[in-house]
Formats: structure tokens, C-alpha cells, sequence
């Protein structure tokens, strides 16, 4: 049995548009006038059980919109969707008991109540005994280290911390999928990392699947072994995380710092100069790989003078979402922009 498993899922929102003028203005008082935004249009994918599934695209694109359907606090204006077996919107009651939610901006916890007391609560409802309620709870906090921190009111928590126990807390049912959406807004890179080998921790020893939205490149990166792109509600993009990385990461980001400054010609075939800076003592290069193999690229950067410090890294993620949609644009057919996904809807 898939985990989700979607079919044709749309979602409309009928807002009130607001007339210019005063009189406009009164007028939409007594006749306002109406618009539909389509926020999810025919989306279709399947996740399988135990996956680390990443679902990505740009604000308004219809990814928080998507999950609220999918954990049924939403009704979609038509499609279906099974979600471990149950319809959201009809059986959410039922799908509670199997699934875990983290909404980045929305907290579950209490905040003027220690973690420990949200964590109790959630036992009840759960209908958990009581002893193995105090076992998991054990358990939770020393796999997310955070003994230290359930008898302090969450208000006093750091962020990092915080989300911390989100996440234990989704996880204290022992559900068999969660739902992670911006698990990581406004995380400092080291909270970010430890977020990551938690989860990834609940889904080797217990199986749990993962769905994720993120804007955090490192996230996907670090988590998910598939990903799903959309825009405007519609897929552009589904396929295996290696796949997107050997079609789309063709270019490398190389900054470069010299002990002495260089003097002479920077120019390296199959590369772009984005930034020549600090009195010669800087040096920032786009290398494209398609073109240029990345160790001929060094060894040239070696003979320009002693290297103090380099780093390679890939393109922003938002980066490469851009180029999908480039290309999805320029197809002109409607078409994915990924051939192989024929499961995927048209853009």
C-alpha cells in the first residue's frame, strides 16, 4: 500500500476582489465581485511507504495548500487522494492516529507550558498507556537531546530547540509518516543539521515516511531520495534526487582566496569570471562542468599563485527551480519538464 497516493487533486479559493474608488468601495459592500484563484491544479503523484519524498517549488505555489489536503484540513474542489489507506478529509479523525505534523510557522506546543506537559497531553489524546507514554517520551528526548529542556516553558526555548521538540512530538504516536512543512525556517545551520540526522534517524530505526517542503536546498540534500517540483499548483518535475542533480547541476560555484594577489590573466576556458575583488586577493569563478572537468579548473587556479582558501559549491536551489521552469516554459506542449515522470500533470 502507497503512503499517498494522489489523483488529479485540485483546490479552488474563491476570494472577493476590492473595486477602486470610494464608490467602488461601497459598491463591494452590497455586490462584491468574485474571483477564483486555483491554487492546486490536477495534481497526481504516489509516495511509497517509508519514503523520503521531497516536495518543493517557490511561495504560492501550492505546497502548504497540498499538505493541508493530504492531513484532511482541507476539502479539495475535486480529485482524490488516500493517504495510508484513509481519504483525509473524510477519515481525518482515523488518519490522526497514523500520521505526524510540523508546520514551521505553527507551533503544536503549548508555549507557556514546559514540552513535557504538550507531550503528556498528546498521550491522551493518542490514547496511550501511560507507561508507554513516560517510555517514549524518554525516548524521544535523548534521541533529539532535549532531556534538558521538557520541564522549561517552550516560550523560553530557542528556535533550534523549539523545533526540536516539534518534531519529537510528531513522533510520539509512532506514526507512520509525517509531514514536514519548513521544518527548518529561520534555523541556524548547526540547529538546521541537527534537525536533519533526526529525522533521518526516525526513518531508519522506525520506518517513518517523510514528505518535505522545503526552500533550504541543504535540506533536500540531506534528507529526501526523491523530489517533486511544482508551480502554480501543476508538477514540473518529478524524478530521483541523482537524476535532477546529473541533468541540472552542471555548473559549480569555485571561490578562491590567494595568499598573494594575482596580477595576471584569470581567464580559464570553460568558465565565467563572476567576481575579481579584495586587491587581487579574491577570486570567484562559475565552472561548467558540462564543459570543463572541475580538477583541470584547480590545477589552473594553482599555477595563477599560492591558495589560501577555496570552496566549491553547487548552484542555489531556487537557481535550479528557475531553469526547470525556463524549460518547461520553452517546450511550448504543455509538457513536464521531465520526460520520464509520465505520471506527472502538464504545466
Amino acid at each position: 500500500m502507497a503512503a499517498i497516493d494522489v489523483q488529479d487533486l485540485r483546490k479552488q479559493f474563491t476570494v472577493k476582489h476590492k473595486a477602486a474608488g470610494l464608490g467602488g468601495s461601497l459598491r463591494a459592500l452590497w455586490r462584491p465581485r468574485l474571483g477564483v484563484v486555483e491554487a492546486v491544479r490536477g495534481l497526481s503523484f504516489r509516495m511509497e511507504e517509508g519514503e523520503l519524498l521531497g516536495f518543493i517549488g517557490p511561495n504560492g505555489a501550492g505546497k502548504s495548500t497540498t499538505i493541508k489536503m493530504l492531513t484532511g484540513i482541507l476539502h479539495p474542489t475535486s480529485g482524490e487522494a488516500r493517504v495510508l489507506g484513509h481519504v483525509p478529509w473524510k477519515e481525518r479523525r482515523q488518519l490522526a492516529y497514523h500520521i505526524g505534523t510540523v508546520f514551521g510557522q505553527r507551533s503544536q506546543l503549548w508555549m507557556h507550558l514546559p514540552a513535557v506537559d504538550t507531550f503528556q497531553l498528546f498521550g491522551r489524546i493518542y490514547e496511550l498507556d501511560p507507561a508507554e507514554t513516560r517510555r517514549r517520551i524518554a525516548m524521544l528526548a535523548e534521541a533529539f537531546e532535549i532531556e534538558h529542556l521538557l520541564e522549561t516553558p517552550v516560550r523560553k526555548l530557542s528556535l533550534g530547540q523549539r523545533m526540536r521538540c516539534e518534531v519529537a512530538a510528531s513522533l510520539l504516536h509512532r506514526p507512520k509518516l509525517i509531514l514536514l512543512d519548513e521544518p527548518s525556517i529561520g534555523l541556524d545551520p548547526v540547529a538546521k543539521q541537527r534537525i536533519r540526522e533526526m529525522i533521518k534517524r526516525m526513518n531508519a530505526e522506525e520506518g517513518v515516511g517523510v514528505l518535505l517542503t522545503s526552500h533550504d536546498a541543504g535540506d533536500i540534500e540531506a534528507l529526501c531520495k526523491r523530489v517533486i517540483i511544482i508551480n502554480h499548483g501543476q508538477i514540473v518535475y518529478e524524478d530521483r534526487l541523482s537524476a535532477l542533480k546529473r541533468r541540472y547541476l552542471t555548473e559549480k560555484d569555485v571561490s578562491v582566496r590567494f595568499v598573494e594577489p594575482v596580477t595576471v590573466d584569470v581567464a580559464i576556458p570553460g568558465t565565467e569570471l563572476v567576481k575579481a575583488g579584495g586587491g587581487g586577493y579574491g577570486l570567484k569563478l562559475k565552472v561548467d562542468t558540462a564543459r570543463t572537468n572541475i580538477a583541470e579548473v584547480l590545477e589552473r587556479i594553482g599555477h595563477l599563485g599560492e591558495v589560501e582558501d577555496i570552496t566549491i559549491s553547487d548552484p542555489a536551489l531556487e537557481e535550479i527551480i528557475r531553469t526547470i521552469y525556463e524549460q518547461a516554459a520553452l517546450s511550448g506542449d504543455g509538457g513536464s519538464a521531465n520526460p520520464e515522470a509520465s505520471d506527472a500533470p502538464a504545466t
